[in-house]
C-alpha cells in the first residue's frame, strides 16, 4: 500500500515527503493502473496492495514495530487488527470484491501521494493509506469528508458480506513471528510473571524501532506463540541474566526479517 506507512513514520502532523502534495481538496486520480489482483499461490499475491494505519493522537497509536490496522494482498488475503490489543484476523475476498475496492481506491484519489493538514490541532491522529506506490496521509480524519477518509470506511473486514468472502474470517498466524525487547530495570516483572528465555539471545536482536529484533519460525515460533499464551501487550522474560519487555508480533505475509518491521 503506499499507502503504506511506516511503524515510526507518524507523528502528530504527518512529515511532507518530496513528492506528497499538500491539500484540503480531492485531487485526480493518477493516471497509473492500480495494483491488480492475482489468484492465491501465486506471486502476485506476495505484497500488499492496500494498507493503512492510524496513529499518533494523545494514545500514541500505531507506535514503532506495529501491525497496519489493515493489509489487502492481491491474491484476495486480508490481514486487519481489531481495537483494544486483540489478535489480528484473516480474511479472504473474492477477486472480483478485491478489484472493486482497488477501483473505489483510484476513485477516490489514492493512486498520487498526498497529505491533507488540519491546523491547530494538538496530538492529532493521522490516518495513512497505501495504494501501490502511492501514499496518502490524513491529519485528523474523523468527520472529514475528503474522498479518502469516505474510502476508508470500506476498508473494514468486519463489515463485508460475505458473499465477497471466500471462506470464514480466523485468527491471523503467520510464518514467522518478531520479538521485540526492551531491556528494563524491573526484575520481578511488575506483578508478571518472569520466564526463562530458550530460544536464540535476546541481546543479540537486529536493533529497530520497537526494540532489539529476533525473527522466529517454524517450532520456535509456534513453541513461543503457545508458551506466551493468549495476546497481551507485553511479557517479561530473563535471558543471558538480563530482564526483558517482550512484544510478540507475527510478522504479515510480504514481511521476512526484522527490516521489514519499519517499513511496514
Amino acid at each position: 500500500m503506499t499507502l503504506l506507512v511506516g511503524a515510526g513514520a507518524l507523528t502528530a502532523c504527518g512529515d511532507l515527503g518530496p513528492n506528497d502534495e499538500v491539500s484540503t481538496l480531492p485531487i485526480a486520480p493518477s493516471s497509473a493502473r492500480p495494483p491488480q489482483p492475482g489468484p492465491a499461490g501465486t506471486g502476485a499475491g506476495a505484497g500488499a496492495v492496500l494498507r493503512w494505519r492510524k496513529g499518533g493522537g494523545i494514545a500514541g497509536l500505531g507506535g514503532p514495530g506495529s501491525l497496519p490496522d489493515f493489509s489487502l494482498y492481491a491474491d484476495g488475503r486480508a490481514v486487519s487488527v481489531p481495537g483494544g490489543g486483540a489478535a489480528p484476523v484473516e480474511f479472504r475476498l473474492k477477486p472480483a470484491a478485491v478489484t472493486r475496492l482497488l477501483d473505489g481506491a483510484r476513485a477516490a484519489g489514492l493512486g498520487r501521494s498526498r497529505t491533507v493538514q488540519a491546523d491547530g490541532v494538538a496530538d492529532a491522529m493521522t490516518l495513512e493509506i497505501t495504494l501501490g506506490g502511492a501514499r496518502t496521509r490524513v491529519v485528523q480524519p474523523d468527520g472529514r469528508s475528503d474522498p479518502a477518509v469516505r474510502f476508508w470506511t470500506r476498508l473494514r473486514p468486519e463489515t463485508w458480506p460475505k458473499a465477497d468472502q471466500t471462506a470464514p474470517s480466523r485468527p491471523y498466524v503467520g510464518d514467522r513471528l518478531a520479538a521485540l525487547a526492551t531491556p528494563t530495570t524491573s526484575t520481578t516483572g511488575n506483578g508478571q510473571k518472569v520466564r526463562e528465555w530458550t530460544l536464540a539471545p535476546l541481546a543479540k536482536g537486529a536493533p529497530g524501532p520497537g526494540g532489539l529484533c529476533t525473527v522466529l519460525a517454524g517450532r520456535d515460533a509456534q513453541s513461543l506463540q503457545k508458551e506466551s499464551g493468549p495476546p497481551r501487550p507485553r511479557s517479561v522474560w530473563r535471558d543471558g541474566g538480563k530482564v526483558y519487555s517482550l512484544r510478540l508480533r507475527p510478522l504479515l505475509p510480504d514481511e521476512k526479517t526484522c527490516a521489514d518491521l519499519a517499513r511496514a
